[in-house]
C-alpha cells in the first residue's frame, strides 16, 4: 500500500524492511488549452477534454470522437469500478448551452441546465408537469447536477422526464461542426439506450413551442417507495378546455412501460369535446393504453404496469381539472 508524505510517496515496509522512497506517477498532465493527456499506466492513453466553448466541443468530437461527460450522474454511476476506455469530452464549462430563455417561437431549454435549474425557472403553467417530473429525478444532489441533455441521451425507458416532454411536443437541438439540425423528440429516442444522437453531435437545447401556455399539466409516478425510485410506471398529462369548458385539447403519455415513452393518441382524441369536470378520468380505459408494452421485471409485472397506468392517467387527468 502506497501512503503520501509531503511531495514524495512512500511504500509501506514489509515487516522488517525500511520504508524507502519510489517514484510518483504522472496520473495528469496538461497538455493544451482544454486538453489533459491520462497516463497509460491509469487509462490506456486515453485522452480528456474540457473544452470551454461550444465550438471547441463540437471541434474536438468532429476529429477526436469519445464519450461525451455532462452532469456525470449517469457517466460515472456506469463505469462501476472500471476507468473510462477511450476519450473523454467534458462540456461541463461550455456555459452557454446552460439556462432556459424564451425565443420567439419556442422555450428554450438549454442541454446543460440542470433540473433544479428547471425547477426554478419562472415558467407557465403548461410546464408545471415537467417540473414536477424534476422533482422525481434522483436526490436534490443529482438534481444540482444532472442535466436536461444527459437524461434524454441516457435514453432509459424510466427516464422521468421524456413522458412530461412529450407531451409539451418537445424538440431536441443536435450541432455538430457540420451544422444545427432538429428532431422531435418522440423521433429522437428510438429505443432502450438508443437514440438518434450521431458521435460528432451534442444536444444543446430542447425547444417547446410557445402553445397551450396557460394549460394545466400534471405529473404522476408510481414506485416501490416515495424517494429515489426507478418508476413502475409514470404518466404525464396536459389539459385545456374552452369557454364552454369543453377539453379543447389533451396530450397524454405513458413511461416505463414500453422501451421508450409513449404518447395514447386514441384517447387524445376520445377526450376532445369532452367535459373537463372532475368525471372526466372515467372516460380512460384499457383500451386506450394498448400501444403499451410493459413488460414483468423485479419492480411489477406487466399486468400489473399496465393496470397501474389506467389508475395513474385518471388521476392525472383528474388534477388537471379546475386549473385550466
Amino acid at each position: 500500500m502506497r501512503v503520501k508524505a509531503g511531495k514524495a510517496v512512500f511504500q509501506a515496509p514489509e515487516r522488517n524492511q525500511v520504508a524507502r522512497p519510489v517514484s510518483r506517477p504522472k496520473w495528469l498532465y496538461k497538455a493544451a488549452g482544454f486538453v489533459y493527456k491520462l497516463s497509460k499506466q491509469r487509462c490506456g492513453g486515453s485522452l480528456y477534454f474540457r473544452p470551454k466553448n461550444l465550438d471547441d466541443a463540437i471541434s474536438v468530437l468532429s476529429s477526436s470522437g469519445g464519450q461525451i461527460l455532462a452532469g456525470g450522474t449517469d457517466f460515472y454511476p456506469a463505469l462501476g469500478e472500471r476507468l473510462p476506455q477511450g476519450d473523454v469530452v467534458d462540456i461541463t464549462a461550455v456555459r452557454e448551452i446552460r439556462g432556459v430563455s424564451t425565443e420567439e417561437r419556442y422555450f428554450r431549454i438549454g442541454g446543460l441546465t440542470t433540473w433544479t435549474d428547471v425547477v426554478r425557472a419562472p415558467l407557465p403553467h403548461c410546464f408545471d408537469g415537467l417540473k414536477a417530473a424534476a422533482r422525481e429525478i434522483g436526490s436534490v444532489q443529482i438534481q444540482n447536477c444532472g442535466t436536461v441533455a444527459g437524461n434524454l441521451c441516457n435514453a432509459s425507458p424510466a427516464a422521468d422526464s421524456v413522458p412530461a416532454l412529450l407531451v409539451l411536443d418537445a424538440e431536441v437541438e443536435l450541432v455538430s461542426t457540420g451544422g444545427a439540425r432538429r428532431l422531435p423528440l418522440a423521433q429522437f429516442i428510438t429505443g432502450n439506450r438508443r437514440t438518434q444522437i450521431r458521435g460528432d453531435e451534442v444536444l444543446t437545447a430542447v425547444l417547446v413551442p410557445h402553445q397551450s401556455e396557460s394549460a394545466a399539466s400534471a405529473f404522476l409516478k408510481l414506485g416501490a417507495r416515495k424517494y429515489l425510485v426507478i418508476s413502475i410506471s409514470m404518466v404525464a398529462v396536459i389539459l385545456e378546455s374552452n369557454s364552454s369548458g369543453c377539453v379543447s385539447q389533451a396530450r397524454v403519455a405513458v413511461g416505463s412501460c414500453s422501451a421508450v415513452a409513449r404518447r395514447l393518441f386514441d384517447l387524445e382524441k376520445d377526450l376532445l369535446g369532452q367535459p373537463a369536470d372532475p368525471q372526466i378520468g372515467s372516460l380512460v380505459g384499457p383500451q386506450h393504453l394498448a400501444t403499451l408494452s410493459p413488460i414483468d421485471d423485479i419492480r411489477a409485472t406487466a399486468e400489473y404496469r399496465r393496470d397501474a397506468s389506467v389508475t395513474l392517467v385518471r388521476r392525472a387527468l383528474q388534477a388537471c381539472v379546475g386549473r385550466t
